[in-house]
């Protein structure tokens, strides 16, 4: 890998970057806005987290169900939430909608103080009508909030990623969030799978997607860190912010800041896939 990887002289890393994942290819990541490739961890915030599902179909009455699959730490003692419980102990389902000519979104309100489980998983289901690939447009996002937070059940500021529904599969399950001795965080799963032709609903592929997403935690993922690492130990000079009168730098982060010498190489999630060059 050092040999492949263009030897900076200086490194300059944001902190929270250090636990992303390196993508193999250009299909880790689907296209969106705050979107990681698989096996990414990152820290969650706020005390709410709001999932929600937009879709607008294209020539066939389209039904996507927004739901929630809850787990405690061993990845067993399912409940979950969707359309056939719509309330629950900190949660909330704002309701099944059935149709989208003009579109239509579903939301999920999850209070991370007020569950009793340690792991949360949005899914997205096709439970009649045109799937994936064939509504006119579809995606999947989710924002934090504080529960006093006042305001519209959209709002921009508020959202930390959105993603296009897309495969052929019946079933999407992006990413899921896991309790933590100090605190939350989300492991990125981009999973697409397969379900029924119809019907599809978070019970009848809870043993599924349990299996898949307890495998995915469980897996250890070539990360930003351990490339630093190598790096550092190599003897790169690696800072957590860009140093005073510094010269031109390497810099990974969720965005370049504006302080960079001139002559500076950034690499984001954007572009992520370059830094490893075959």
């Amino acid at each position: 890998m050092l040999r492949r990887v263009p030897r900076p002289d200086e490194l300059v890393v944001e902190p929270a970057f250090l636990d992303v994942a390196l993508p193999l290819s250009a299909r880790a990541r689907p296209d969106g806005a705050g979107v990681l490739p698989r096996g990414s961890r990152t820290r969650v915030t706020g005390e709410l987290l709001r999932f929600f599902v937009h879709w607008r179909q294209r020539s066939a009455d389209t039904d996507l169900d927004l739901s929630c699959l809850l787990l405690d730490r061993d990845f067993a003692d399912a409940e979950h939430v969707s359309w056939t419980r719509l309330r629950g102990g900190g949660f909330v389902h704002s309701g099944d909608l059935t149709e989208a000519p003009d579109g239509a979104t579903e939301f999920v309100d999850v209070r991370l103080s007020g569950i009793r489980r340690d792991v949360v998983v949005p899914e997205v289901h096709v439970y009649s009508g045109e799937g994936f690939d064939q509504v006119a447009e579809g995606f999947f996002g989710f924002m934090t909030r504080d529960v006093a937070q006042a305001g519209l059940p959209f709002e921009p500021a508020t959202v930390r990623m959105r993603s296009d529904l897309a495969g052929s599969g019946r079933v999407s399950v992006p990413l899921a969030f896991l309790r933590g001795d100090d605190g939350w965080e989300a492991i990125w799963l981009h999973l697409n799978l397969r379900g029924r032709s119809s019907f599809n609903t978070v019970e009848g592929h809870r043993v599924t997607t349990t299996t898949l997403v307890r495998d995915i935690a469980a897996r250890r993922y070539l990360t930003v860190r351990h490339l630093v690492d190598l790096l550092q130990a190599d003897g790169v000079k690696v800072h957590h912010s860009v140093p005073r009168d510094a010269g031109p730098v390497t810099y990974l982060g969720f965005g370049a800041p504006e302080n960079l010498p001139q002559g500076s190489r950034v690499v984001t999630p954007q572009n992520l896939l370059d830094l490893v060059p075959a």
